[in-house]
């Protein structure tokens, strides 16, 4: 049979129809590939701005410079908590052009400069600067000393909404404008723009400007927040960039730290964690424990428990002075453990209030504190001590002379005695009114006071923490103090007065004092804890209460991003501060860390 002829136009329409198949047949296939999957719908280029499935972008690019930038000048870009895509081009140019067109503009430079000077004109510091800069250039070039360079610098935007976008613009603009650095966005040149800062290394926009080497090593773009050290020890991963925060607290000014955050938010978590490898690098470690978290951790590394409650056996005398070497810390351990009596017994006796007019009513009368005075001068006079150093090794009186001293005065001595009473033959003699049986003698040392009354807590921290501070200043060491539960102290001025001085004289005896708090609006309200803040070089600002977040947003000037994060942080993560520089840092811990740590028995995640 013979086929038909087909014409021209009819063997044209066959091959379109299958081309047509063709395409349709590729179609339905890449519809089923990944990059279909999860790529947008569509993108709108604008002559501005684009979208990008349901986000919204813009690129800007750098088009000018101060004369001189300073190492790091774009790290606030980079560590800004806004989603954006940062993209650099650098061209090496070779230094014969460099040389001939630097040559070129030196004698066009200096031309207009004898120019003005014959016409008389005023002398012209940018066109001197000019030449001084080409020729110091030019000097570099030709010994090696310095290359040259073309440098683009653009980046992309990214955000919900036209608002946000132009809200994260101005911050951009703001950082660089108070650098001199000026930026412009790449008006109808989006597409490009995007292009350029995609990871496909593809300069479409050229905007470009002559740099040094210098002048390129400042744009380094690994500068991040960084608090890692040479020596010290691991706090946990910095969130930022996920490297480690290594770091040494006795390398501050002073190595105290202040630890806050809600309960179960992981502030003990993270104090035992840095306390057990702070014992690796040969620091001692004392700890006033209010709720007996850590016993487990003290028993592992064979420190000393000493639990305080008024069935215990162990005794410390409020009325020990301190075995200093330093002369001059001798002449006054006297008087300053009298200062310290003061506090102490202002405490006992009901410590200061706070009436509903905010008015300071105090414990004992103009009279009271100078009978108490005399009674505890005449009471360390009766054991044979006086302000002379060398009766300072006689045995310390207690609180039971004390009281008999009161007795027999006259004015309001007895009527003191009497208030004193539960404390030497009442309710709560025995703990605080013999002889001290206390040796802090261990690289670890734990005061557990869980188990006395809540009237007795404060005073308890009080005393235990005067009896440390005496060990401290007799033999320095490298040191840590942790006080759990520090708002207990804050509640009172005296106590409060007294943990303040802790921390500002800390640092004398290379003493670190870590002060650890759940209650941060009793604490913060308080003038002595915000001094306490003060002359603390670290802190660490775990999850907080929406209450809590707005008090230290304010100490901490945090922005309205930290804000946002300090109040739904996961357990173990926050606000890590040392010195002047600050990092997101997740706590992390060995299994072997945890199971000494932890206090969860059904703990199945590090925190």
């Amino acid at each position: 049979m013979a086929r038909k002829k087909l014409t021209p136009a009819e063997i044209a329409a066959q091959a379109e129809a299958m081309e047509m198949a063709e395409i349709q047949r590729a179609f339905e296939q890449g519809t089923n590939t990944l990059r279909d999957l999860i790529s947008p719908s569509a993108i709108e280029i604008h002559s501005d701005y684009f979208r990008l499935g349901t986000k919204y972008g813009r690129t800007l690019y750098v088009y000018g410079y101060p004369r001189s930038l300073y190492t790091g000048w774009i790290s606030p870009i980079i560590n800004m908590d806004e989603v954006i895509d940062v993209s650099m081009y650098i061209y090496p140019v070779e230094s014969a052009v460099i040389m001939k067109n630097l040559k070129t503009k030196v004698t066009q430079l200096e031309a207009s400069l004898n120019l003005n000077a014959e016409k008389g004109k005023v002398r012209d510091p940018q066109l001197e600067a000019a030449i001084n800069d080409a020729e110091e250039l030019r000097d570099k070039l030709q010994v090696g000393a310095e290359r040259f360079f073309r440098f683009g610098l653009y980046i992309t935007l990214w955000a919900d909404s036209l608002d946000e976008l132009k809200f994260v613009q101005q911050k951009i603009e703001t950082v660089f404008g108070q650098q001199m650095v000026f930026s412009k966005v790449a008006s109808a040149q989006q597409e490009q723009g995007l292009n350029s800062t995609m990871p496909q290394c593809s300069d479409q926009l050229q905007i470009r400007r002559n740099m040094n080497t210098g002048a390129i090593s400042t744009s380094f773009p690994f500068t991040s927040a960084d608090l890692t050290q040479d020596k010290g020890i691991l706090y946990g991963i910095n969130m930022h960039n996920n490297g480690l925060v290594i770091f040494d607290r006795f390398s501050l000014e002073n190595a105290n730290m202040v630890v806050f955050a809600k309960s179960g938010a992981g502030k003990s978590f993270a104090v035992k964690l840095e306390a057990l490898r702070s014992m690796m690098v040969g620091s001692e470690i004392i700890i006033i424990d209010p709720e007996n978290e850590y016993s487990k951790l003290c028993d592992a590394v064979g420190g000393s428990y000493i639990r305080l409650s008024l069935n215990s056996d162990v005794r410390i005398n409020p009325f020990d002075l301190p075995k200093v070497v330093d002369s001059e810390d001798a002449n006054d351990a006297l008087r300053a453990n009298l200062v310290t009596l003061h506090g102490l017994f202002r405490l006992m006796l009901g410590g200061n209030q706070i009436a509903s007019n905010g008015q300071v009513v105090p414990a004992l009368s103009a009279n009271e504190e100078a009978d108490l005075d005399q009674a505890l001068i005449d009471t360390y006079a009766r054991a044979g001590i006086t302000a002379d150093p060398l009766t300072h090794q006689s045995t310390p009186p207690t609180i039971i002379n004390l009281y008999d001293t009161l007795l027999h005065m006259e004015g309001t001595g007895p009527q003191l005695a009497q208030r004193l009473r539960k404390y030497t033959t009442g309710t709560f003699a025995g703990i605080f009114s013999q002889q001290s049986n206390v040796d802090i003698n261990n690289q670890m040392v734990v005061f557990n006071i869980r188990d006395l009354e809540d009237e007795l807590r404060p005073v308890a921290m009080y005393i235990v923490l005067s009896h440390i501070w005496n060990v401290v200043r007799a033999q320095q060491k490298k040191r840590l103090l942790i006080v759990d539960e520090a708002w207990q102290l804050m509640k009172y001025d005296d106590s409060a007065n007294f943990l303040f001085s802790l921390a500002k004289r800390a640092r004398k005896y290379y003493l670190g004092l870590t002060t650890i708090t759940q209650d941060v609006e009793d604490f913060m309200s308080s003038k002595m804890g915000r001094a306490i803040v003060a002359n603390s070089s670290m802190q660490l600002l775990l999850k907080q209460s929406a209450s809590a977040v707005d008090v230290l947003s304010d100490v901490f000037k945090l922005t309205e991003e930290e804000k946002r994060r300090l109040a739904n942080f996961p357990v173990g993560q926050g606000l890590f501060f040392a010195g002047q520089n600050h990092v997101h840092i997740q706590v992390i811990a060995s299994e072997t860390e945890e199971n000494l740590i932890t206090t969860n028995p059904n703990a199945s995640t590090r925190r």
